[in-house]
């Protein structure tokens, strides 16, 4: 073949089969078992599906001690080839005579996407004590519940085993640059700093002078804080600020409190400089049956019983088996999820942008005047299901915080509306309402939930299904079946919105 001139073979191109490559870290003598340490293939395509979580990888895969190492996601161009050599020893005569020789080539298909393992692996921690003499024990069938145990498995006398979660966030070697030391003018104090917050932002928040207001309290503030006045006087600089300031002050004149919720899907204005204008315009009720809402000055919903129908209420949508589906079922997204911390097994998350000047002016032009070729009346605004209960729609998140004002059902205002014209003393768990109105409202508005979701999802609602997943759900849920009436967990005030009310008042303080 040498004195053979090469002759250039064509092979045909299939694009239509796309190929997913995976450069494992190992020698693969047995394809299920490596198929397993990565989770097997309905593990390995949910992976692929989301381009924002990283390829597991457990050299132990029945250990849930395990920790794995993540390959990273990346963009290919490539192609998986089959080369075949075959030898032919048809028409060979003599000792010297060479084998006939030939390869054949195929192009399986086109690599777009590859997982490249190219962190370190996480430090490994196994379920194992180490006796006084030395002797290593371990605690694998004693810690690990494989099936129905009785009370005896749980009260063992056991050393102690509490692994962390995650050893370390990061699985790539980084290099620390510690900032040097600053120096300060002659005569510099360093500031005080409270017991309370040694531990937070690299720098101090800036406050936007809001005022806070307890239940307790006996007189409501009657104009905002010289700094409020002072830094929204700064802010507003342009002609949009100034409407937005006017749009805002007739919504207070329309009706005394409002949420922030509410006040976004009623005005348009950039996030930031809403931070300032509401504490120039209202104060903020932390508890009571008002807590997390905005009210405006001078105006006290405790002596009006007119403020009854501005008052607040937390409903959840309820899950489990004694309502027919569980939260995986639910077509209703959680506000907050695991899945938006950075761990090393999702790939970090772009950041949010921030505030530039064109965003802050608001469409102006480079004169300052408004730019007629983008219009931004609507850029800033919120859907008003974000703050309005309508029975025949799913609410956007699982925990709502709605005014009763806004729920825009005809039995729930009658609900709220009893004690019209009767009302004698405001609590502070039901306001100017009747005694318990708050679950009443929550118990027809889950009514509604579940109706609503039986429309929308009937197979949730089957009977084979709930008869299947009936004895699995009693199990998963710790509940008793014949146990259909929950005992009412005695009152705390401002109990059930702690998470929501910390999130608005950090933006504020």
């Amino acid at each position: 073949m040498a004195g053979e001139s090469a002759v250039a073979q064509p092979v045909e191109l299939r694009r239509e089969k796309q190929l997913v490559c995976v450069e494992y870290p190992g020698a693969v003598r047995d394809v299920p078992r490596m198929l397993s340490t990565l989770g097997g293939e309905e593990s390995i395509s949910r992976v692929y599906a989301d381009p924002s979580k990283r390829l597991e990888l457990y050299f132990r895969p029945k250990d849930p001690y395990c920790h794995p190492v993540c390959a990273n996601r990346f963009s290919t161009s490539s192609l998986l080839l089959r080369i075949r050599k075959k030898t032919s020893q048809r028409g060979v005569v003599g000792p010297r005579a060479q084998p006939k020789i030939t390869f054949d080539m195929e192009i399986l298909g086109v690599v777009s996407t590859i997982y490249k393992f190219q962190g370190m692996s996480d430090f490994q921690y196994l379920a194992m004590h180490t006796e006084p003499g030395g002797k290593h024990m371990s605690m694998y069938n004693k810690v690990l519940m494989l099936k129905p145990e009785k009370e005896n498995f749980f009260q063992q006398n056991l050393p102690l085993f509490i692994p962390p979660p995650i050893f370390s966030r990061l699985d790539t070697p980084v290099d620390y640059y510690y900032r040097p030391e600053t120096q300060h003018r002659e005569g510099y104090n360093n500031p005080s700093t409270s017991g309370d917050n040694l531990i937070g932002l690299s720098r101090a928040r800036r406050p936007h002078n809001a005022v806070f207001v307890n239940f307790e309290d006996e007189e409501v503030p009657a104009q905002p804080l010289e700094a409020a006045v002072h830094t929204w006087k700064r802010i507003c600089t342009n002609p949009v600020d100034q409407k937005a300031e006017e749009e805002l002050r007739n919504l207070f004149e329309i009706r005394p409190i409002w949420s922030r919720n509410a006040v976004k899907a009623n005005l348009s204005i950039h996030p930031d400089k809403l931070k300032v204008l509401l504490p120039f315009m209202a104060y903020y009720m932390i508890t009571g049956p008002w807590r997390s809402l905005w009210i405006r000055f001078g105006y006290d919903p405790r002596k009006d019983p007119a403020a009854k129908i501005y008052q607040v209420l937390d409903f959840r949508i309820r899950c489990g088996m004694k309502y027919g589906y569980t939260p995986g079922d639910m077509p209703v997204k959680a506000k907050r999820s695991t899945y938006h911390y950075s761990l090393p097994i999702t790939v970090k998350k772009t950041s949010s942008q921030l505030a530039n000047m064109h965003d802050l002016k608001q469409g102006l032009g480079p004169s300052g005047t408004a730019n007629p070729r983008k219009s931004v009346s609507n850029k800033y605004k919120l859907k008003d299901s974000v703050y309005i209960f309508r029975g025949d729609t799913l609410p956007p998140y699982r925990q709502m915080f709605y005014q009763l004002c806004d729920l825009n059902v005809e039995e729930l205002q009658m609900i709220v509306h009893r004690n019209d014209g009767t009302e004698s003393l405001c609590t502070e768990r039901d306001g100017w309402c009747l005694p318990k109105t708050g679950n009443e409202l929550r118990n027809t508005m889950s009514l509604m939930i579940r109706q609503t979701l039986r429309s929308k999802r009937p197979a949730l609602f089957s009977p084979t299904k709930a008869d299947s997943e009936k004895e699995q759900l009693a199990y998963e849920s710790g509940e008793d079946e014949e146990d259909d009436e929950e005992e009412e967990e005695d009152f705390k005030p401002s109990d059930g919105s702690e998470n929501e009310m910390e999130t608005e008042i950090l933006d504020y303080v």
